[in-house]
């Protein structure tokens, strides 16, 4: 089931979430004229954890989507509150997989999927930050990180035990993170994880950030045991020519003060270069190779000349999983969260919006 990812709503208590259900996803639905529509819900953690602690709200919330033809497959636990303040940056890397409250927020949202899961879905999942931000990041990190990921995946082990269903937990690399790259993912991850229940989330913006090739990429995970779990379906801003005066002022439009926006350039020789933020990137890069920004586009609609998007490494992303990942296939989770911040001649009305990329989306995928 295709979704789309409700961290684009500053809902952060259970009745706000229903009205920006009400307000959003059912309108979504009705456009697209269908029955059921997935959404990959994001929960704040003073949300999850009392939905966690109280299993008459699960019901609720079961009855609730239910009631507005809304199914559940799929969790999006990156974040971990505060998702709309005025600067969020790198406050959305916090806490680490080093900080017991990351523990407890990703156990709370497994307790919340289980209960949420529609009767047809064959497992669900939770995708979650890589580790940290980078800096700083040591040794020790490492061994309280693999001993959070230890007790996490005891209890995904009960809860598959205790409900039947797995719930698989999906680990997001991201520029800039302790895992930068999905290479850095797989390599963590093989031989530190049980791979029935930890597997990676191929967002597709970072990916193409990075500059890797989809099905190298997918050849890898597979090839190291691992599962795509999830696939957020997301696409970056791409520059061929990053020196001109037009580009610059055009890149310049989406330098926004909420979110952190990582650049990287790809240099002749196959280097590649970065920088945290788009700001920093046209002080700081010397601009000879093309760029790719971590700025969540819409899919259906690209940037206005000389920008461009990276669907096309979301569409070849989409393809390389479905031929090498095996019959099971990843939930897709389209997560454009942007479109509050999105300089104001690229916007549409929100559920217009959504709506016409999961048409997109669809399309891609079928």
């Amino acid at each position: 089931m295709l979704s789309y990812c409700t961290n684009v709503h500053p809902a952060q208590d259970l009745d706000a979430i229903l009205r920006q259900l009400d307000t959003h996803a059912v309108a979504v639905r009705e456009k697209l004229g269908e029955d059921r529509l997935g959404v990959g819900l994001w929960l704040a953690a003073t949300v999850a954890e009392g939905l966690a602690n109280d299993p008459g709200a699960r019901r609720r919330l079961a009855a609730e989507l239910e009631a507005r033809g809304l199914a559940v497959q799929t969790l999006n636990a990156f974040p971990y509150g505060g998702f709309h303040e005025s600067v969020v940056k790198h406050s959305v890397y916090q806490p680490r997989w080093t900080d017991p409250r990351r523990l407890k927020y990703t156990v709370d949202c497994v307790t919340v999927l289980a209960d949420l899961l529609p009767a047809d879905a064959e497992y669900g999942s939770i995708s979650t930050l890589p580790l940290g931000w980078r800096e700083p990041w040591t040794p020790s990190d490492d061994t309280r990180a693999k001993v959070a990921f230890d007790e996490v995946t005891r209890v995904l082990g009960e809860t598959l035990v205790r409900r039947g269903r797995p719930v698989k937990l999906a680990v997001e690399p991201e520029p800039g993170c302790v895992l930068d790259t999905m290479a850095d993912a797989v390599d963590w991850l093989a031989g530190r994880v049980d791979p029935r229940h930890v597997g990676v989330c191929l967002d597709t913006c970072h990916l193409a950030v990075s500059f890797a090739d989809p099905r190298r990429t997918v050849a890898r995970v597979v090839e190291a045991g691992l599962e795509v779990v999830k696939v957020q379906a997301s696409s970056a801003l791409h520059i061929e020519r990053p020196d001109t005066e037009a580009a610059r002022a055009a890149l310049a439009e989406f330098a926004e003060p909420r979110y952190l926006h990582q650049v990287r350039e790809l240099l002749p020789d196959g280097r590649v270069l970065a920088s945290d933020d788009l700001p920093r990137a046209l002080a700081e890069l010397p601009a000879t190779g093309p760029w790719r920004v971590h700025f969540h586009v819409p899919l259906h609609a690209a940037p206005q000349p000389p920008l461009t998007s990276t669907t096309d490494v979301l569409a070849e992303s989409l393809a390389a999983v479905a031929e090498q990942a095996g019959p099971r296939r990843p939930h897709v989770e389209v997560e454009t969260y942007t479109w509050n911040v999105l300089p104001e001649r690229h916007r549409q009305d929100l559920a217009d919006g959504i709506a016409d990329e999961l048409r997109w989306a669809r399309k891609v995928s079928s």
